[in-house]
């Protein structure tokens, strides 16, 4: 079993935090995770991958164990997560890599591919959207702050944020009793924490700039032709099939495999996902 390390690289203000493992000249992927988790998310699939591969798991700011300053002194935006995970990926010579995308770690991972698209071999998106029919009904609080920022409007997107929806978030959808309490127990701490919660609030108001993307991030797909596999948790509440099966129109050789699980498919089919991965960048 691989050896995974546990390190951190200083950009400035920003001390990333980040998991690695596997031979230092393989082939890298880069994983980028989502709300509310962190580069612990991986922790189960690192291992099945880093016999092949450099697999490399950071946290983003606001999450996770990475640190960065306060609300005051730094924009908690997706266009800032993106430019330190690009300093990141400057910063450990990463020149070629595998994208594996999931939630927020999409819109981050694909900002950096469209700034790059020279670097990036191929894109994994586990429940990682980038198309309007991949949003569902749930989206409806954050899409009415998006609309009409108000502090009624940010109130309301606190439910979000709360020990119950976070432990949803993971349970909803996934096999029952398959679920480990881990993840979702780290992520109640992490939210927890000063001021976590209105970080949070300060990315649930600017992914609506990823929305607004969309279309960029479809021209990229249509320019550059990345090979991708969308593997999917098909009872995902918030982010729907559908949005596996349109990367297909864009990119008409697109892989789509969707699983008997939730949005976290890793915590119920980390070796499925695992195995398809290995079949993809092996083909």
């Amino acid at each position: 079993m691989p050896d995974v390390q546990y390190r951190t690289h200083r950009l400035g203000p920003v001390e990333v935090f980040y998991r690695e493992a596997g031979p230092a000249e393989a082939p890298v992927i880069l994983l980028l995770h989502g709300f509310p988790t962190s580069s612990h998310m991986f922790r189960d699939l690192i291992p099945l991958l880093a016999d092949r591969y450099r697999v490399i798991a950071p946290d983003l700011p606001g999450f996770g164990l990475t640190r960065a300053p306060a609300r005051g002194s730094f924009d908690y935006s997706f266009d800032t997560l993106a430019d330190v995970l690009g300093q990141f990926v400057e910063g450990m010579g990463l020149k070629r890599y595998a994208l594996y995308i999931f939630d927020y770690g999409a819109p981050t991972g694909l900002r950096l591919a469209m700034a790059h698209p020279e670097r990036v071999t191929a894109i994994i998106s586990q429940n990682g959207n980038a198309y309007l029919e991949g949003l569902s009904q749930e989206w409806e609080a954050w899409q009415a702050y998006w609309r009409d920022p108000t502090e009624a409007n940010r109130a309301r997107c606190r439910a979000a944020l709360t020990n119950d929806f976070i432990r949803a978030q993971y349970e909803q959808g996934a096999p029952a009793g398959r679920v480990a309490p881990d993840g979702y127990t780290l992520d109640q701490f992490f939210m927890h924490r000063p001021e976590a919660a209105d970080i949070q609030l300060d990315l649930i108001l600017s992914y609506r700039t990823n929305v607004a993307l969309y279309p960029a991030f479809q021209g990229y797909f249509r320019q550059h032709q990345p090979p991708l596999l969308a593997i999917w948790g098909r009872n995902d509440p918030y982010f729907l099939p559908a949005g596996a099966e349109a990367y297909r129109r864009d990119l008409p050789k697109a892989e789509v495999q969707l699983l008997d699980t939730g949005h976290f498919a890793l915590e119920t089919h980390h070796r499925e996902i695992a195995g398809a991965i290995r079949r993809f960048l092996a083909a």
